[in-house]
């Protein structure tokens, strides 16, 4: 099973590596679901790390309908952080109804090529999740973070579960929120999981 970290600094992902993290989600203000992050620590998280770290790209918090000057600043972001050396790149973007603006996050998925790309947690405030699930396999994004459109991923499971039923291999079904090594039975099913998981790295064992 591969371990995402949700990282908001270089020394908390640094202590995230040490405890055994597979990989860094690095962002910002962690308190707001995390935005993108500084160019400085960015760059020497991606610089001194030996694990792969992607980057959330999300210019604010709020709702996932972004305007037309903050697409932009998303596109500029991701061609600044590729340069880095960053290994995935973590965004996306829906309509006023809660649909995935499909355009606008192929041009994200295609600007970050040849990196992964992952589609955050926008999806869980999506309407129809299957229906918008066949849509970024679509896309070609290698994999979906998901709490199962439940405040915690442990009461989300059902969904998860038929998620990664209907994904059939063809796209990464990632959990994410609330779980750690009390609940992480529930998950083994699932090839990547994702957390903060800050008691278990504050006691520098993981899992």
């Amino acid at each position: 099973m591969i371990i995402e970290v949700c990282a908001d600094s270089y020394e908390y992902a640094e202590k995230a590596e040490k405890a055994g993290a597979d990989r860094i989600e690095l962002c910002k203000h962690l308190h707001l679901d995390g935005l993108t992050p500084n160019y400085k620590t960015a760059k020497k998280t991606i610089e001194n790390l030996n694990i792969p770290v992607f980057v959330l790209i999300r210019p604010r918090h709020g709702d996932f309908n972004y305007s037309e000057k903050e697409f932009e600043l998303m596109k500029a972001d991701i061609v600044k952080f590729k340069e880095m050396g960053c290994k995935g790149i973590v965004s996306g973007i829906l309509n006023n109804d809660n649909t995935i603006d499909i355009k606008r996050t192929n041009e994200l998925v295609n600007l970050s090529r040849p990196l992964e790309f992952t589609f955050h947690r926008a999806f869980d405030v999506v309407t129809d999740p299957l229906k918008e699930l066949e849509k970024l396999i679509q896309l070609g994004v290698e994999r979906v973070l998901t709490s199962g459109q439940k405040q915690k991923a442990v009461k989300g499971i059902e969904l998860l579960k038929e998620l990664k039923k209907n994904a059939k291999d063809k796209i990464i079904i990632m959990p994410g929120s609330g779980i750690n090594k009390l609940n992480i039975m529930n998950f083994r099913s699932f090839n990547e999981i994702h957390g903060s998981f800050k008691n278990e790295i504050n006691t520098n064992v993981l899992l």
